[in-house]
């Protein structure tokens, strides 16, 4: 499982690799230098940083907001999903159930299910 930081490690490590990143000549090698420093992993400060930046309007991407909520419709998304396949399996188990063609043997007569008698063969 992933090392999880607080939000306050986070926003530090992120405001002093915004403020420092005029000194590199990439965002990854900013993170790669002032990752052991702040404490985290290189890329997972990366990720963080352009997160931000798309956030502020400066990169394009999917925000924050954006991305809780594509996760949020997955899950429902999911679950809806299980309860169909629940509900599709009930159907099937209830309409085998009531099939007027499937006959019981009772007493040397077949009967159907809804109660009409049949002589037996």
């Amino acid at each position: 499982m992933p090392k999880q930081f607080p939000p306050e490690v986070r926003s530090r490590a992120v405001r002093m690799t915004l403020e420092r990143l005029s000194e590199y000549p990439s965002v990854y090698t900013a993170c790669k230098a002032l990752a052991p420093k702040l404490g985290v992993g290189a890329e997972s400060l990366r990720r963080w940083v352009v997160q931000a930046q798309i956030d502020a309007g400066d990169k394009t991407g999917p925000s924050s907001e954006e991305l809780e909520e594509i996760k949020r419709l997955r899950t429902e998304m999911r679950d809806l999903k299980e309860a169909n396949e629940i509900l599709k399996q009930a159907s099937i188990f209830f309409a085998r159930e009531l099939c007027a063609t499937r006959r019981c043997v009772c007493r040397g007569a077949v009967r159907d299910r809804p109660g009409w008698v049949v002589a037996a063969a």
